[in-house]
């Protein structure tokens, strides 16, 4: 019998309405000893998916009016008997209640302990769990359309079918192998290999999706650079929409890096608005410059922004040749006083550019389309199933692995028994990222995390 948990399971802010949530064997007793119906209603004979208006009590004390919603066993969000009691969102209020739901038989729950449970209770999968965090910390569209398909199994789907596929192979190695008295099909390694590498291109595909799906869902640290007056800090606000940089006139008014994170598109920026690239005896400036270039090594975008109002200088064409291998795009700023275009400098280093005025916003729009797609979400399909963390990317990573052993090791010409044992290892890798082969420890890394309540 499970102990009965009980947790403040809405935002921890004042608010209309808040929740106390109960799970347990044992929750409607615990619920029935605080909660009092109107009417004839009992929380303990009512059916599940059914609620109640009463009042709450500590004791003889009327703490709070409520009202009281029963799920019952099997068909909760854990799978136990739950109870939730929906009072006035106040901070004191809710606390009291808690308290006086502790006071008559419930523990508080542990940070995820209620989604825990219902994996545990075969309510959901792994990889499901994770995902209802995911939809907790979305902070784009792409972020929460990725987080419900994962909620809703798309994930999974992908991984399961991979298993389908390795299950039936090994199925066939090992029959093969232990019944030769029988009459299986011999197993022909020149027919197997392109299964497995079919197989193995689909894992690919899986691993290489989880970088842009890190950057839709957490943003893309993101550098603007140049020389100092090129109109870095301008554009920045322009994207933040709001005035995050001081803007004048004067070189070098940027010393420190300006940090924001804006939406741009489906893409999520964080944003860095860096001091001007240049040799200067200013030696707090000199520090902003030495940040600037540390933050250029780091960033996984770089917005690049040169003067149209001058001409490049050496500086500038260092800039270029630092930015040339990585994801970048140049800026062409101050299109409203110059009519210079030096854009073919960047084409001929494969850097895409854009012409604008940071000044009346002309040109923002295919700024932002740019920017889009240089980072390449657009080819990204958010409902397809995208590997969500380290740890799922880790456990597909070894599965992939084992695969490419196992190729390799038919190619070698080893047995078949062999070739079963690392087939073998490939599919626990499977398991563990969906949770069925998951060890106590992995779950517990999980939910450790997790906010309290959920």
């Amino acid at each position: 019998m499970s102990n009965v948990i009980a947790a403040i399971s809405t935002a921890q802010a004042a608010a209309g309405i808040g929740v106390i949530r109960i799970s347990g064997d044992n929750a409607r007793a615990v619920a029935a000893k605080v909660f009092r119906a109107a009417g004839d209603k009992n929380i303990l004979t009512m059916p599940g998916y059914t609620a109640a208006y009463g009042r709450v009590f500590d004791g003889e004390e009327e703490i709070d009016e409520a009202v009281a919603l029963v799920f019952a066993a099997p068909k909760s969000y854990t799978g136990e008997d739950v109870v939730e009691l929906q009072c006035h969102g106040g901070m004191y209020n809710l606390k009291r209640v808690l308290r006086a739901v502790y006071k008559n038989g419930a523990v508080p729950a542990a940070p995820g302990e209620f989604t825990k449970r219902a994996v545990l209770n075969g309510k959901l999968s792994l990889t499901k769990a994770e995902a209802v965090m995911d939809i907790i910390g979305a902070q784009n569209a792409q972020a929460a359309r990725a987080a419900l398909s994962a909620r809703d199994g798309a994930i999974s789907r992908r991984i399961d079918a991979v298993m389908q596929q390795l299950l039936d192979i090994a199925a066939h190695l090992a029959a093969w192998a232990d019944y030769p008295e029988e009459d299986i099909p011999e197993i022909d390694p020149q027919n197997l290999i392109p299964q497995l590498e079919g197989i193995l291109e689909t894992m690919d595909k899986i691993l290489a999706e989880y970088d842009l799906g890190k950057i839709m869902r957490q943003g893309l640290e993101t550098a603007i650079v140049g020389r100092p007056n090129a109109g870095k800090s301008t554009i920045m606000n322009l994207l933040a929409g709001c005035e995050r940089s001081i803007v004048t006139s004067v070189p070098g008014t940027t010393r420190d890096i300006v940090e924001e994170t804006v939406s741009v598109g489906d893409v999520m920026l964080r944003i860095s608005d860096t001091a001007g690239l240049r040799d200067t005896d200013d030696p707090v400036e000199r520090i902003g410059v030495e940040r600037a270039r540390l933050q250029i090594d780091r960033a996984g975008l770089i917005l690049a922004v040169f003067d149209a109002a001058v001409p490049l200088d050496a500086e500038d064409l260092a800039l270029i040749d630092e930015i040339s291998p990585r994801t970048s795009v140049a800026i062409i700023n101050k299109t409203d006083i110059s009519d210079a275009d030096y854009s073919d400098v960047f084409k001929a280093k494969g850097i895409p550019v854009v012409m604008i005025s940071a000044k009346t916003g002309e040109g923002l729009d295919r700024l932002r389309r740019t920017i889009e797609e240089v980072v390449g979400l657009s080819a990204l399909n958010p409902a397809a199933g995208i590997l969500a963390n380290e740890r799922q990317f880790d456990a597909a990573r070894k599965a992939r692995q084992s695969l490419a052993e196992c190729i390799q090791a038919l190619r070698s010409g080893v047995t078949a028994d062999a070739v079963t044992v690392i087939i073998g290892e490939s599919i626990n890798s499977l398991a563990e990222l969906t949770g069925e082969r998951a060890s106590e420890a992995v779950v517990d890394r999980v939910f450790e995390h997790f906010c309290v309540g959920k």
